[in-house]
């Protein structure tokens, strides 16, 4: 006889939960552009390091006429015109904010440390300003487009006054967090974020300190202080400036850019800025750490990169594919528009 059960007997009533009520999945929204507004210690500097500068740049045709420039001073500024513009170029923008190669550490602190005595700020900031500037180029959320006033004449003309240094006075900050939290998270960085003052100081002073104790005399250390201090910083601040003013009004257009991006190639700053002023080249790719990508094209800062990579400082650099490039090259008077390619 079977003892399996024909009808067993129900389980008793278990009590009964209400079913969990469905959240829908949202997006976490993303963090604000801005951070707040300049507080008053960093307008005064601005202004401070934007005109005192610049004063000595106006003042430096009539001293050198007169007295005052020798070759000390002129190899002391050079040699920092070149430290700090390469600080600039190959490290601030081409590695922190574009991030065109990766390179040892020390390699990594160093070319931040030269971007830092170009005193354009300090390099959290000044990242986080140029990678929203890709984000929204030439439209609202810009940070220094000159076309936000119009495309007349008097619009153009205020707006190109903003996109140069105008902008540095009026600014929201941007938002560190949302535009460069892999700087936050690096503590090297971050030290020298915060060491930035120290940075500047040495970069107006110490050219000032070699000057005089090279040649003995405080006179020479004045003469060190004018032409590889003040004048040095005031002419590389005004060539970086207008790879942001000029750079997006004037010049060559020879690759597509996003809708509204009017970046151009401006050849005549390309020695100056050592290579940053084939800036329509760059909007095209910006994670390249080549941008005149044309032959002629003079690009120190990617002759720099490629030596990095040869002596193993430098790994996985993203050099240009022609590929890639001629895809986006604008068709030329005697080239057919292919499909989907916007008009000059």
């Amino acid at each position: 006889m079977s003892s399996t059960l024909v009808n067993p007997p129900s389980p008793p009533p278990q009590p009964t939960a209400e079913p969990p009520t469905a959240v829908p999945p949202t997006a976490v929204p993303p963090k604000p552009l801005t951070s707040g507004a300049q507080g008053p210690l960093i307008l005064f500097a601005l202004w401070a390091f934007v005109t005192i500068p610049f004063v000595a740049l106006v003042a430096a045709v009539p001293v050198a006429w007169g007295w005052g420039l020798n070759g000390l001073d002129i190899a002391v500024a050079a040699t920092m015109y070149i430290f700090s513009g390469i600080g600039i170029g190959t490290g601030f923008h081409r590695y922190l904010t574009h991030g065109s190669f990766k390179a040892h550490r020390w390699l990594r602190i160093l070319l931040t440390v030269a971007g830092t005595t170009a005193i354009e700020g300090s390099p959290i900031q000044w990242v986080a300003d140029h990678r929203r500037h890709h984000a929204f180029s030439d439209r609202e959320g810009d940070p220094h487009s000159p076309w936000r006033y119009g495309t007349g004449v008097w619009g153009l003309t205020k707006g190109l006054c903003y996109a140069h240094v105008g902008w540095l006075f009026r600014r929201q900050l941007t938002n560190q967090e949302r535009f460069a939290p892999d700087l936050l998270a690096d503590r090297d960085i971050r030290r020298i974020d915060r060491l930035f003052p120290v940075i500047l100081t040495a970069s107006v002073f110490l050219p000032a300190a070699f000057c005089g104790l090279v040649a003995g005399s405080w006179s020479a250390a004045l003469t060190g202080l004018f032409w590889a201090g003040l004048v040095r910083i005031a002419l590389l601040h005004h060539v970086t400036w207008s790879i942001n003013s000029i750079c997006h009004v004037y010049g060559e257009r020879p690759f597509e850019t996003r809708d509204g991006d009017r970046a151009s190639n401006f050849w005549p700053l390309a020695l100056l800025s050592f290579g940053e002023s084939w800036h329509n080249s760059h909007h095209a790719e910006p994670t390249l750490a080549r941008h005149g990508v044309d032959p002629g094209q003079i690009d120190i800062n990617a002759r720099l990169i490629w030596a990095f990579e040869r002596f193993g400082w430098a790994w996985d650099v993203r050099w240009p594919s022609r590929e890639r490039l001629d895809a986006k090259r604008r068709p030329t008077p005697r080239q057919p528009a292919h499909a989907g390619t916007m008009s000059q």
